[in-house]
């Protein structure tokens, strides 16, 4: 009976142990890795599955038992058992008693000589039938998730190790992107005002096109293409168009792509692009910026720069070293040539050199043409008119332009561009987005005098550029606006045009000046003084165009001569002399034009805007331009 109740004991524990273990196991367990959470459930069902099915005989014998060990002993003694089928693994006896078909099972003790002796003496059948041992398969089923737990730990480390190792060994490898068919969708006739450029390229493309008609006559295919200009002029946009067109594998990458902070890296990932371009020759290499890593050696402060200096020497070498790379051309493009190496600009290496420059007014009106093709433009718009109105944008801003122009037509729901969207746009890109119009105030009229006196300064003195607008609408940081647009694209610029120019931006000032009195000048002059003050200076240092001679005493923005206290003083009395000239000159065109200057502030305040043609045309009602400003040249 001791027995039977320590086992009662132990199922007892074991429905507690269970219980305890579920509520473990369901509590919410913070991890770090989400990605373990899954695995973790799985895990906690797994065991707590498996406890249940360790724990169900116990229970099943538990809710059975109905038939005791002592009545067993009775029934034997009584001639009620016909047979007696003993499980001696898990300790129990199934009884069939006579009249009975279902036996009844009955837990057994350790030892039991008493039931063994009863059974034989009464003469009741014995049969021996131990249960199957599932104890090992048991024990597998518990330790299989753990198992699968840790290889998956292993196989995800694993994985990682692998993908660091596939870096670091690609860590040296050329990032250059490959088209074995270079598909940029652009050709040619998408490129415009800039056909001289155009041109040159063009012979490129002919050359891996037909290389046959120039090595008949022994002319050599040109290693190295420099495209030279600012920026938004299209270098990068001539690259694509001549891979486009020459159909031959095309690799880009960009100058910075090469330079890494670990010495060597860059060399190799140089020798691993010529290498694959030499699998594919013939083809066409583009480095993008390569004043990243084609900067002059050897001067920078505090020493230079290891591997930016070893990638430039191994680029030297693969262009033109030992070994040669016959069919390889690589096209180039920076916008600071001053910064190149030497050994890099020499020919044998780059053998041309392309200057993209600022488009001429046809060359724009092309650009245009291009980028209107895929907008719904009006008939009345004038891409010529746009292209004279547009002096010093690039092809970028000119397709900046359309596009803030299409913009405006979608905000305003119309189905084309008009020149008003085209205009907006233009005093968009130039002067910044539209403000709110000032109120008619004693500021407003003071600002309607500032802008007027540039406009009739810069109109009445000969040689300044034409009156565009006059408008009193803030854009950007400007209250008001004055612009000037010249009739032709300017090469050089003569010495009257510069004094001309000082004399138009002093205007606004000279205005304030001779309406106000000097106590009421504004700080609205502050960005036009540093305008004067720089054509000055540089008609003094650079240009020559002064009382001290042909002398270059600065350069490139950089104090050479200009250093010295006694050269010092002496330029800065020069460009005394020449702004307080311009300076009086203006005055003198506000006041004898004073009643002519209250009419236009006045109509100005009425309308905020006036249109060039529309000024010039009041000038002509009043009276005509007084002075021509030649003698003013003639006197500074």
């Amino acid at each position: 009976m001791k027995d039977i109740c320590s086992l009662t004991s132990r199922q007892n524990q074991t429905q507690t142990t269970i219980q305890e273990k579920q509520r473990e196991l369901t509590r919410p367990q913070h991890s770090r890795q989400s990605r373990f959470m899954g695995w973790g459930k799985l895990i906690t069902s797994t065991l707590f599955l498996q406890l249940l099915l360790m724990a169900g005989p116990s229970w099943g014998q538990e809710k059975e038992e109905k038939y005791s060990y002592s009545q067993l002993l009775n029934d034997i003694n009584a001639g009620k058992v016909t047979l007696v089928e003993i499980d001696p693994r898990l300790q129990t006896a199934q009884v069939t008693l006579k009249g009975q078909e279902e036996p009844r099972e009955v837990p057994l003790l350790q030892q039991n000589p008493e039931l063994i002796n009863s059974l034989k003496a009464n003469n009741v059948q014995i049969d021996y039938n131990p249960s199957p041992d599932n104890s090992a398969m048991v024990r597998l089923m518990l330790q299989l998730p753990i198992v699968l737990f840790i290889l998956f730990i292993v196989i995800a480390i694993i994985r990682r190790s692998a993908s660091m190792s596939g870096q670091a060994m690609n860590f040296s490898k050329s990032r250059a992107r490959f088209q074995m068919e270079a598909k940029t969708g652009i050709s040619f006739g998408d490129v415009a005002g800039i056909d001289e450029a155009k041109e040159e390229l063009e012979e490129v493309v002919t050359f891996l096109k037909e290389p046959e008609k120039f090595t008949a006559i022994g002319a050599k295919i040109p290693k190295g293409v420099l495209l030279i200009g600012p920026p938004g002029t299209g270098k990068t946009l001539l690259a694509k168009a001549v891979a486009g067109e020459a159909g031959v594998p095309f690799f880009s990458i960009s100058g910075s792509e090469f330079v890494e902070m670990f010495v060597g890296v860059g060399a190799s990932r140089v020798r691993d692009l010529f290498k694959k371009a030499k699998e594919n020759a013939p083809c066409l290499i583009f480095i993008d910026e390569i004043d990243a890593v084609g900067r002059q050696r050897g001067v920078g402060y505090g020493g230079g720069n290891d591997e930016r200096e070893q990638t430039l020497n191994q680029l030297l070498t693969e262009m033109d070293g030992f070994e040669g790379n016959t069919g390889i051309i690589v096209i180039a493009a920076t916008n600071r040539p001053d910064v190149l190496d030497r050994a890099l600009m020499r020919p044998g290496r780059f053998d041309r050199q392309v200057m993209v420059d600022y488009p001429d007014m046809k060359g724009r009106q092309g650009i245009l043409e291009v980028h209107s093709r895929d907008k719904k433009v009006d008939e009345e718009v004038s891409l010529e008119a746009i292209a004279r109105r547009t002096p010093g944008f690039t092809g970028a801003d000119l397709s900046n332009l359309l596009n803030e122009a299409a913009i405006f037509t979608a905000r305003r729901r119309k189905e084309a561009i008009t020149m008003a969207e085209i205009n907006d746009a233009i005093d968009r890109v130039v002067a910044g987005m539209e403000g709110t119009p000032l109120v008619d105030s004693k500021s407003k009229r003071l600002i309607a005098y500032h802008e007027i006196g540039h406009a009739l300064v810069g109109t009445m003195m000969a040689g300044h550029d034409p009156v565009e607008k006059v408008t009193l609408i803030p854009r950007g940081q400007a209250k008001g606006l004055t612009w000037f647009t010249p009739d032709e694209d300017a090469g050089l610029i003569t010495r009257n045009q510069l004094l001309a120019r000082i004399a138009g931006l002093l205007g606004g000032r000279a205005a304030e000046e001779v309406i106000f009195g000097e106590d009421e000048v504004t700080t609205g002059a502050g960005n036009d003084i540093e305008k004067v003050t720089s054509l000055a200076r540089q008609m003094v240092t650079r240009f020559g165009m002064s009382e001290l001679g042909l002398l270059a005493l600065e350069e490139d923005n950089q104090e050479n001569y200009a250093a010295f206290d006694e050269i010092a003083t002496q330029i800065d009395s020069q460009i005394n002399l020449i702004v307080e000239k311009c300076h009086e000159k203006a005055q003198n065109i506000i006041r004898e034009n004073r009643a002519m200057v209250d009419r236009l502030v006045e109509i100005l305040i009425d309308k905020e805007t006036i249109e060039g043609d529309e000024f010039r045309q009041l000038l002509e009602e009043f009276k005509e331009p007084v002075d021509s400003g030649i003698e003013l040249c003639k006197s500074v």
